[in-house]
């Protein structure tokens, strides 16, 4: 019972750091399926802020951006592979009785490339889609399961604002973005439809847009290509030394970067508590072997009386914290994997076992053990025999 109890502080102590380990890999395999979901190498240019006298308004208050400005972009910044324009709204969309409000995009047939999402049914929209802006659309995952269920709704046919649209292709299922949206809640038709039928057409930028997805060629610097958008469209709307940019460069994978930073400050912290706990095992570990010590005077005299070399009487106690710390160390590992068996499975949240780390954690309760465990084996190893010998 006392060994056990001895054990209890380095058990949690390595069952922290192996449920921290496999929290923490998890966490970054999600951020990188995430980043991956999102598309690779991408660049987005959305509205900036605008002012109007004294009064300066938020982001996106006066959008500015236009298809020319897209195709610009793609034609005059090394390096670009694809430029995609878009429009977004939220609508509902009705099929029979049935009806959902969901992102509504207006794309162009070079948003799949630049996003790199794939149609798993049906097909893609055309440039002739785009060029007649033909009433047909495609539905993410969590869209078409609101509005059919597990039916079929290719070319079936859906409302939005009354306007008929048919269902033409179904999307690959994306899962939520870095910011927690799910990104397989939405519908995508033409660009010029969406213009035409929900956005309106402007006046001033009759081409108008909402964002700009830009896709850059592997190997460039993401800071080289934001630099070069930013010129350009400097140039395009006539921007004066000292005014604010119009727009907003940002890179996705920033984004969830600082996500990923952010779980590694907790990851880190995390470790911090386990390594208390560890150390706290040894505390107990040292406490535990003085006591032994202590209880086991005559038992020292008597080595040390026949014959028993000083090392040998060290070697015999460290081995025996080691022993106890190794034990707790490879209990605490087992519960480590249980528990996060059990976090992964109730939080819905991805665990990665790490071999590596496990056997870390063990070796280094087994380190612990040997460096609180010195101090009482070296005391019973200086110990005189013959006052030993008279311990009652």
């Amino acid at each position: 019972m006392r060994s056990g109890l001895t054990m209890l502080g380095i058990i949690i102590g390595v069952a922290a750091v192996v449920v921290m380990i496999a929290v923490g890999i998890g966490a970054r395999e999600r951020i990188a399926a995430q980043i991956r979901s999102l598309g690779s190498n991408l660049v987005t240019v959305t509205p900036g802020s605008v002012r109007m006298g004294s009064v300066r308004l938020g982001s996106g208050a006066a959008p500015r951006l236009s298809e020319g400005d897209a195709a610009a972009v793609g034609s005059e910044v090394p390096r670009v592979v694809v430029t995609a324009p878009l429009l977004h709204a939220r609508e509902q969309l009705m099929v029979g009785a049935s009806n959902w409000q969901g992102v509504l995009r207006g794309v162009t047939p070079e948003y799949f490339v630049a996003r790199e999402w794939r149609v798993v049914a049906g097909r893609e929209l055309t440039p002739e889609d785009n060029q007649r802006a033909a009433k047909v659309v495609l539905l993410g995952t969590s869209m078409r399961e609101k509005l059919f269920g597990d039916s079929d709704p290719l070319q079936a046919s859906i409302r939005i604002r009354d306007v008929p649209f048919t269902v033409i292709g179904l999307l690959e299922r994306k899962g939520q973005s870095v910011w927690g949206d799910d990104q397989d809640d939405l519908a995508l038709i033409p660009l010029r439809t969406a213009r035409r039928q929900f956005v309106g057409t402007s006046r001033a930028n009759p081409t108008l847009v909402h964002n700009i997805t830009v896709k850059f060629a592997d190997g460039a610097s993401a800071e080289d290509i934001m630099r070069d958008i930013r010129e350009l469209l400097w140039q395009r709307h006539r921007l004066r030394p000292g005014q604010e940019d119009t727009f907003i460069i940002s890179n996705l994978a920033e984004a969830a970067e600082a996500e990923g930073s952010t779980t590694k400050v907790v990851s880190l912290l995390l470790f911090a508590v386990a390594s208390v706990s560890l150390v706290v095992g040894g505390i107990g570990i040292m406490n535990i072997m003085l006591v032994t010590v202590t209880e086991r005077r005559r038992e020292i005299g008597l080595r040390l009386a026949v014959g028993a070399r000083r090392r040998d009487i060290l070697t015999q106690f460290l081995v025996e914290a080691v022993t106890l710390s190794l034990l707790g160390g490879l209990l605490g590992a087992l519960v480590g994997i249980l528990g996060a068996a059990a976090i992964g499975i109730a939080a819905q949240w991805p665990i990665v076992i790490d071999l590596s780390a496990v056997l870390m954690a063990v070796s280094f309760a087994g380190f612990i053990g040997a460096f609180f465990g010195y101090y009482p084996a070296r005391k019973a190893a200086r110990m005189q025999p013959i006052e030993a010998l008279r311990a009652e």
